[in-house]
């Protein structure tokens, strides 16, 4: 469902550490909202709950939560991790994306 990058996944592990969060056993929640200037953006926050709306899907040894409405929109996506001169952060490569803006934070279909 949704792959993590190895860079990703060294850059939630030391954050995720940071943050007194567990890495192997904690999530990435991972999700969609409507806003930005293409119409969705990207959420992602570390958690440590579970909700019954939620699955979880596990890539590289990170745990990645993703709620019920939000599955769709980034089936196929590659959690990506950026600290070039462009810009750090975490990147969607999400192939269900018609259309990104400029910053990489939000989208459309």
């Amino acid at each position: 469902m949704i792959k993590v990058s190895d860079q990703a996944k060294a850059k939630a592990i030391q954050l995720m550490t940071e943050d007194g969060f567990k890495p192997f056993e904690d999530y990435i929640r991972v999700g969609v909202k409507s806003g930005g200037c293409s119409g969705l953006e990207y959420v992602l926050k570390f958690d440590n709950e579970k909700t019954d709306s939620d699955q979880i899907f596990e890539d590289n040894d990170i745990k990645i939560i993703v709620d019920k409405k939000s599955i769709l929109y980034l089936a196929g996506t590659t959690l990506e991790y950026s600290g070039g001169l462009n810009g750090k952060g975490f990147i969607f490569n999400n192939p269900n994306a018609s259309r990104t803006c400029g910053c990489g934070e939000s989208f459309s279909l």
